[in-house]
């Protein structure tokens, strides 16, 4: 990326804010334009600093993490916003997904790790954590059709993808990454992201996170015993 990501930082630990500017100030692809202590402070400075980025600490007093995903995917879907926390508790975590994050990092990963999939949040090119994957298609099945991601009923099914379109929601759906996919299908990285680019057009989704619900809803991915 030519410019730097921009960064907002939102925990009310200050010693947990220093530590998370420290991981990306390291090097010159971020930029911290600010920081909140508080899910309210957060979704006040998005609307004025509009950051490529917010790292969401779960817990924070008053609005907490999930409340602000919700309220500022609301108000600016545009901004990405990762959840930052000391657990990989997957019902929380599968809640700020669903509220429209689109990933989430541990406190206790390495710092190139952090930088790395911040990079790829960044460039849409992430990969969902094969383990939520599974949590995700669980509870599709176990609600059926249900959910705030569901394409509008009207349109055709699969929304008008082509087949290559329907082999490549399918592998993200697996949780695997552009290169994975690229590799798996005989293609290459480029041609793999503008599929995935039309796709998401095509089904009037956001993210990975949402392709995924969409994939397992219709039953385009096997569900493992």
């Amino acid at each position: 990326m030519s410019e730097p990501i921009r960064l907002l930082l939102a925990d009310d630990h200050r010693h947990a804010r220093e530590g998370m500017r420290t991981i990306v100030s390291a090097v010159p692809d971020f930029l911290v334009v600010g920081e909140a202590t508080s899910g309210e402070e957060a979704l006040a400075m998005a609307g004025g600093l509009q950051p490529d980025l917010i790292l969401m600490d779960i817990n924070m007093p008053g609005m907490g993490g999930l409340e602000a995903v919700k309220a500022i995917k609301s108000e600016y879907p545009s901004i990405k916003i990762i959840m930052v926390t000391v657990s990989d508790d997957v019902s929380h975590l599968f809640e700020a997904l669903k509220k429209g994050a689109q990933g989430y990092l541990l406190k206790n990963l390495n710092p190139s790790a952090w930088r790395d999939y911040l990079r790829a949040v960044a460039l849409d090119e992430a990969p969902l954590n094969p383990e939520l994957a599974m949590s995700i298609l669980r509870e599709f099945a176990d609600r059926g059709n249900k959910g705030n991601f569901q394409a509008k009923e009207k349109e055709p099914e699969y929304g008008g993808l082509t087949p290559r379109e329907k082999e490549i929601l399918q592998e993200v759906a697996r949780g695997n990454t552009n290169r994975e996919v690229a590799i798996s299908l005989g293609l290459s990285e480029h041609t793999v992201k503008n599929h995935l680019k039309n796709i998401l057009q095509k089904l009037h989704l956001d993210n990975r996170v949402q392709l995924t619900r969409y994939a397992y809803e219709r039953g385009m991915v096997e569900t493992e015993s």
